[in-house]
């Protein structure tokens, strides 16, 4: 069980000997919350939604005029339904713009794996208590995924027990019959087939994976990951990234790293992480977030919930040392949570009042990006509208964790870019029609509606479409 942290802040630390890549860097927002930022989620109209760490507000990042997060301003959301504060809980941004979360190890600062959940609805600014599926009696630090066809799947951290949402009347259907051990600290990897990956992580000592299938609901072997990545004390893991290349860096608390061939369905043993001042690095919870150059950014520490973190880009190949953030010498792996935005940079919580930005270098393939194959190019204010386009979802989730604080960004943002002032507006993008990843050359439809006319800027401008991080070609749109 991870303890409650301390908030602190310290001075920068140099690594020796791993030849930090120089390239990459991190930079602090210009306006910091007041907050112990902790879960991020990027909303479907580009703000990014921020829980203050074992409370119940929220709060909402929202981009300047240009764009930017790092010169973004903070406004307080609503607060979760009265005797609901989680720490390490579910969640997910849902096809139709709401927010869902469910669970926590802690409610109130007292461990108890709650069951306790609640939906947000962005555009009245109103959250509604969400019951858990019938006859849990935990639900806690639970492992979620959002399913390619739209549908929000969870588990119950402790029992073999998972479900899916109706979103719509918001009852639950129980689902993963044949679970080989129990949910307790395993994540959910969502691939191009539509299946979903894990890595069992109690049945020490143990290398085995899974694979759901969302036709019939059950659960399958998927192999072995060769090397073992659970930690037998903790049972904890690393985050496990889909790459644009099919495979799946998936990550250990032990050290060890593996990766599965979403292609081959085969698994092999992937490079340890190194040795610092001879302790060995590993990600006992943690998180990983997918950049646009295919790189996949990790936050490690040596042994389970140790401090001083260490930050590493998986190139495919190698482990290569990148910088760290001011807090780092402190942290542990599992303070941080990371999310991809529509910029490109890596959005960093620690559970402190510093909110860091991760630049990294490289650029995406062309053959990555979004593709928009029909849009009107005559749009008015406050009017919605609908996208086609292939790989409208992006290659991979993006986003991933040890088990909770699930942060994907698998969904198409519509953002508009005026001619003449260069200013950005993102318009709310709704119920796109798959949420798979990699789709390739299948036709992807979203609807979105633009900003009211007090919001936006009239005239002739550059729409694109942006899915982590990477945009598409623009189209010339007119704005009246």
């Amino acid at each position: 069980m991870r303890v409650l942290r301390a908030v602190t802040v310290t001075c920068v630390v140099l690594l020796a000997g791993l030849g930090i890549v120089s390239a990459q860097s991190w930079t602090p927002l210009n306006n910091q919350p007041t907050i112990s930022a902790s879960n991020p989620l990027l909303l479907s109209n580009g703000k990014v939604m921020v829980h203050d760490a074992d409370a119940g507000d929220w709060w909402a990042l929202t981009p300047d005029i240009n764009g930017s997060y790092q010169n973004g301003t903070w406004s307080q959301l609503a607060s979760l339904p009265s005797g609901y504060a989680p720490l390490y809980f579910a969640s997910a941004v849902l096809p139709d713009t709401r927010v869902v979360v469910l669970g926590g190890e802690y409610n109130n600062g007292v461990g108890v794996w709650t069951t306790l959940g609640a939906i947000y609805t962005p555009k009245t600014n109103k959250w509604k208590k969400l019951k858990a599926p019938s006859g849990w009696t935990s639900v806690g630090d639970a492992q979620s995924v959002i399913l390619e066809n739209g549908t929000f799947m969870v588990a119950n951290c402790c029992t073999t027990q998972e479900a899916l949402l109706d979103a719509a009347n918001l009852t639950w259907t129980s689902t993963g019959t044949g679970k080989y051990d129990i949910n307790d600290e395993e994540g959910w990897t969502l691939l191009p087939s539509g299946y979903v990956l894990t890595v069992d992580a109690n049945d020490a000592p143990n290398t085995n994976s899974e694979l759901y299938d969302p036709t019939t609901g059950s659960w399958s072997s998927a192999g072995s990951t060769i090397v073992e990545l659970e930690d037998p004390s903790s049972h904890e893991l690393g985050p496990a990234v889909l790459r644009p290349d099919g495979t799946v860096i998936a990550t250990g608390a032990t050290g060890h790293n593996a990766i599965f061939d979403s292609i081959t369905s085969t698994w092999s043993a992937g490079p340890d992480f190194p040795k610092v001042n001879g302790q060995q690095l590993d990600i006992a919870d943690g998180p990983a977030a997918l950049l646009p150059s295919g790189n996949v950014l990790v936050m490690t520490s040596p042994g389970v919930y140790n401090t001083g973190a260490h930050f590493f880009e998986w190139n495919g190949t190698s482990w290569n040392s990148v910088p760290g953030t001011p807090n780092a010498p402190d942290d542990s792996s599992y303070y941080g949570n990371m999310l991809v935005l529509p910029t490109g940079e890596i959005l960093l919580t620690d559970f402190s009042t510093d909110v860091e930005l991760y630049t990294s270098s490289g650029s995406p393939q062309s053959s990555w990006a979004p593709t928009i194959t029909s849009v009107p190019t005559t749009l008015k204010p406050n009017a919605t509208y609908t996208i086609e386009g292939t790989q409208l979802n992006g290659l991979s989730q993006a986003g991933a964790y040890g088990d909770d604080d699930q942060s994907a960004t698998n969904y198409p943002l519509v953002r508009i870019i005026n001619n003449a002032t260069g200013h950005v507006f993102y318009c709310l993008t709704d119920k796109p029609s798959s949420m798979g990843v990699a789709t390739g050359s299948q036709i992807v439809s979203a609807s979105f509606k633009l900003p009211a006319k007090a919001d936006i800027e009239t005239g002739a401008s550059q729409l694109e479409v942006v899915t982590n991080g990477i945009p598409s070609t623009a189209v010339s749109v007119t704005v009246k």
